[in-house]
């Protein structure tokens, strides 16, 4: 049976909503042990070790990653070959942080840390070619993304299989209408979920 390592973006947590509703609906297929959802911590390097030991646990897990965690995604799907589903991934996140550096505070546990020079050199070193193999990715964006440019991701992913909906938001507006979608792709067998309604999650 396939496992899934989702991987959360900056600041956020296993608490963020669509982490708390892919773990409700592995749960309602029981499949809770197939699914990894792992606190990172906020230095890439040492989220990167976090999420190597996830994937030596798992086996060869489909990653699911959402906007820096979709960075780090694409990152791990290249060095060992897995599948990836990302999620308004952020494309070259250490370009961006220009003027950022400084105080952060995660949104769900209110944990406050510096983002230093160190922090981006340690995402730089992460940067790996546009994927060329399209059976392996699929790519989720919303136009209306207002932390990343959803426009970087689509030029970036090109090659792959892009699902790409006007509107919505940075967290990705109606995730578990989606989630049937999702589990298709990690290869969770259509006769455990095609009855089921995710809506209420």
């Amino acid at each position: 049976m396939t496992s899934i390592l989702y991987i959360h973006g900056l600041n956020s947590s296993p608490d963020s909503l669509k982490a708390r509703q892919l773990s409700a609906a592995m749960q309602r297929l029981g499949l809770a042990e197939q699914l990894r959802v792992p606190a990172l911590h906020h230095h890439p390097r040492q989220a990167i070790a976090q999420l190597e030991q996830a994937i030596a646990e798992l086996g060869r897990p489909v990653l699911i990653g959402s906007s820096l965690g979709g960075y780090y995604a694409t990152h791990l799907a290249a060095r060992h070959g897995l599948k990836a589903l990302l999620i308004n991934p952020a494309v070259n996140p250490h370009r961006l942080f220009d003027g950022h550096l400084g105080p952060q505070t995660n949104h769900y546990t209110g944990e406050t840390w510096q983002l230093t020079e160190d922090h981006v050199a340690a995402l730089a070193a992460l940067e790996v070619p546009a994927p060329q193999d399209p059976a392996r990715y699929q790519v989720w964006l919303q136009t209306a993304d207002e932390t990343l440019d959803y426009r970087h991701a689509q030029a970036f992913y090109r090659a792959c299989a892009l699902r790409i909906e006007a509107g919505g938001d940075h967290g990705f507006q109606n995730f578990a209408a989606h989630l049937p979608a999702l589990l298709a792709f990690a290869g969770v067998p259509a006769s455990l979920w095609h009855d089921l309604d995710f809506s209420d999650l």
